[in-house]
């Protein structure tokens, strides 16, 4: 359903932010997961519509989207949430449906009514849609903006980022709301939260410094680092040596527990550990650093 090739986009200053991206994407979430400026917000921002490549070819159901109508029928057919959502403070989560609904071309108002009850009930805010969006909380309101973004049934789903700064039962409600819905459309899972992919996606990439380091099933991603996951216990005050990356630390009164990847561990106290897909991601960025 989507097709990259090649793509580049560089800002003013020589500062790339994608070095000749290739990607296809089908049916069902599709995770992109990277550190914090490795590009994918410019990415979701050039499949969307809302910025023109300054190299190589996007096709997004059929559409050249670096052409104005191509970009036009992209936006018809594409729910998009960014990862700042500008909302009106003063309308209540609704008014606010139904003015977004309005601006998609939804003129019938029934249907448009219609939806936006379905949509409320969705997200799990039909009791509070009469509140003002300024007394939402932060889950809430990324929950609102899933709402917005599914107005018009689109058959692409880009959200950018979308548990950043939420709690975890909020973090798993939305992770789960978006896998639901992703059985007849393309979800495009944007974020630099490795947890949330491992949770939902069976596709993924990772992209570093605007290009891509891996593509492919997480469990291949996981596979990878099979073999190089420990366990450590230590003394406090006293830390992992050898060249190992440090994936969590758990503290006890008398001793620290690491997890570690790394070639080997030569500590007598390691303990081999199962990998899983933050391990896998971990040592794809050390392997890339090295």
């Amino acid at each position: 359903m989507i097709t990259v090739t090649n793509l580049g986009k560089t800002y003013r200053g020589d500062v790339q932010a994608l070095r000749g991206v290739t990607l296809e994407i089908g049916t069902g979430m599709f995770g992109l997961v990277g550190p914090n400026g490795a590009g994918k917000t410019t990415l979701m921002r050039i499949l969307a519509g809302l910025l023109r490549p300054t190299a190589g070819e996007v096709r997004v159901l059929g559409h050249d989207v670096t052409t104005y109508r191509g970009k036009m029928a992209v936006k018809a057919l594409l729910g998009y949430l960014p990862q700042e959502l500008g909302l009106y403070p003063d309308l209540t989560g609704r008014e606010f449906l139904d003015y977004i609904a309005i601006l998609k071309g939804l003129t019938d108002g029934d249907a448009r009514n219609g939806q936006i009850a379905e949509l409320l009930e969705l997200v799990g805010l039909s009791e509070t849609a009469d509140r003002r969006l300024k007394t939402y909380s932060g889950g809430m309101k990324r929950r609102i903006g899933v709402a917005q973004a599914l107005l018009g049934d689109p058959h692409l789903l880009v959200v950018d980022e979308p548990t950043s700064g939420l709690d975890p039962e909020e973090r798993v409600r939305l992770r789960n709301l978006l896998a639901d819905m992703a059985g007849r459309r393309t979800i495009i899972l944007s974020t630099h939260i490795v947890e949330d992919v491992s949770q939902t996606c069976n596709d993924l990439a990772v992209l570093h410094e605007g290009r891509i380091l891996f593509r492919g099933d997480p469990r291949a991603l996981i596979e990878r680092v099979r073999g190089h996951v420990w366990t450590l216990s230590l003394p406090p005050g006293q830390r992992p040596d050898g060249g190992l990356t440090v994936v969590s630390t758990l503290r006890f009164d008398d001793k620290v527990e690491y997890r570690v990847v790394g070639p080997e561990a030569r500590h007598p106290a390691a303990r081999p550990a199962t990998p899983n897909l933050e391990d896998g991601y971990l040592w794809l960025m050390r392997d890339n650093a090295l």
